[in-house]
């Protein structure tokens, strides 16, 4: 399904705040996918030693603490964006806080160092729901509410 990112970028507005831009992007990215196949939307945060912790999320509680091992801890940990079209491809690895959700897009957040402070999960109860236009505008949102920042070559 194609989804119409730069719309949405038109009501981002940057933000110095990171718990406030992570919300506002939340709250517009719920707002406008919410009937283009997304069930869930929201942002996991490093928590020591190695798990993820929920941040701002919309629609329904999600699973927190969580491990590395699932596609928010791979994305987080490779700093590159996962498109995962089938999540019972993924098996033991897995993390399944909604059992109805089918596939999902994870996106890291990367500061000005390339280090990787965040990702962004986004759900869908469909099959193969995302592909790279979602992560492209994906990224692009995420880089206009300042969240994120190109990776350096």
């Amino acid at each position: 399904m194609k989804r119409n990112y730069r719309d949405i970028c038109l009501r981002v507005r940057p933000n110095h705040d990171k718990t406030a831009a992570m919300q506002q992007v939340v709250d517009i990215l719920w707002d406008d996918l919410r009937l283009a196949g997304v069930s869930w939307v929201g942002f996991y945060l490093p928590s020591p030693p190695d798990e993820l912790t929920l941040g701002p999320m919309r629609n329904k509680p999600a699973c927190s603490p969580i491990k590395l091992h699932g596609a928010c801890g791979r994305c987080y940990l490779e700093k590159k964006a996962i498109i995962v079209r089938d999540v019972a491809e993924l098996g033991q690895d897995y993390i399944a806080c909604d059992p109805k959700d089918r596939s999902e897009v994870v996106v890291p957040l990367l500061d000005h160092n390339d280090n990787c402070w965040a990702v962004l999960d986004l759900d869908s109860h469909e099959y193969d729901a995302f592909d790279l236009n979602d992560v492209t505008g994906l990224i692009m949102v995420l880089e206009k509410a300042n969240l994120t920042f190109p990776p350096k070559e």
